[in-house]
């Protein structure tokens, strides 16, 4: 346990572990919204078991309820396309794109802060767009219904994951606790419940009917949502922001190779350009500003 003490090694440990999501996901035969249901499920008792255990206090003032309430909504959302993408696309390139949230992070802080976008941040926007390119090709109307729908999902996991994002840090702006491990424990079982009733609506079944089924989602909850945002959130405040950028970095760098390792997802040497090139981009986009390295795709 003296090793999980060094700061630095529980960003990448948490990195790996995140990187992992698209993976349970995909070994999983649920439907979209139950994976991500169960997700945030197992993830917020997981967390909630944690400070009950440690007897930390889960209390707001009503203000942040409202925010979190708000949190919710967009995890919810992020969670529902996002886990979509993956099926649609594969776990690589549907975190690769769900990553593209630091470039909707830097139009928010543009729009929403009045800050400008940094040279770096001007320069990985396209620079992003055209390794995306280098993957799917240029020729949108010549891709596959379902790829095109799984693309647009990854990029709707993008925006509402930026949200999210904003309402997080608007949560915790006068909050005294270095690790918002309530913030997010509270967040997730909001958010659980959220996706229950849209697979209500849905007619989809939460029921998990198999034990392998079982084994992969709580994986996905306790070790990637659960261990691994706390790993990281504990981490930051400490670690240099090369560090975090890396850090960032790593989590869609795994899962692309995960999906290719795992799944046999088929690369071409243009796609390993054009995956290297987007990740770059993405890392410069996070290294443009320290506030936004905890953008990182949880």
């Amino acid at each position: 346990m003296s090793l999980l003490a060094n700061p630095t090694l529980r960003l990448f440990i948490g990195a790996a572990l995140i990187s992992l999501s698209p993976v349970w996901v995909k070994l999983t035969s649920v439907s979209a919204t139950s994976s991500a249901f169960w997700r945030l499920a197992i993830g917020g008792l997981a967390i909630a078991v944690y400070l009950l255990v440690s007897r930390r206090r889960i209390q707001f003032p009503t203000r942040i309820w409202q925010v979190l309430v708000l949190a919710a909504v967009f995890i919810a959302l992020d969670m529902w396309f996002y886990h979509r993408s993956i099926q649609l696309i594969g776990p690589g390139l549907s975190t690769l794109i769900a990553n593209f949230q630091v470039f909707v992070m830097a139009a928010a802080g543009f729009i929403i802060l009045r800050q400008p976008p940094s040279r770096l941040q001007l320069v990985a926007i396209p620079m992003a767009l055209l390794g995306l390119s280098l993957i799917v090709g240029v020729d949108w109307r010549g891709l596959p219904d379902n790829y095109r729908t799984g693309i647009l999902y990854g990029f709707g996991a993008a925006v509402t994951y930026a949200a999210y994002l904003l309402s997080m840090r608007r949560s915790r702006q006068d909050s005294t606790n270095r690790v918002p491990s309530r913030e997010i424990a509270v967040m997730s079982l909001m958010g659980a419940a959220m996706l229950g009733v849209a697979a209500l609506v849905e007619g989809e079944s939460l029921a998990i009917s198999t034990a392998s089924d079982a084994t992969w989602l709580a994986c996905y909850g306790i070790l990637s949502h659960g261990l691994g945002m706390l790993f990281i959130t504990s981490s930051l405040p400490h670690v240099t922001t090369t560090q975090a950028g890396v850090a960032l970095l790593l989590q869609p760098t795994l899962s692309f190779a995960w999906d290719v390792l795992f799944f046999a997802r088929p690369l071409s040497p243009m796609e390993l350009l054009g995956a290297a090139i987007a990740l770059f981009a993405i890392y410069l986009g996070s290294r443009a500003r320290s506030d936004q390295l905890q953008g990182a795709r949880e």
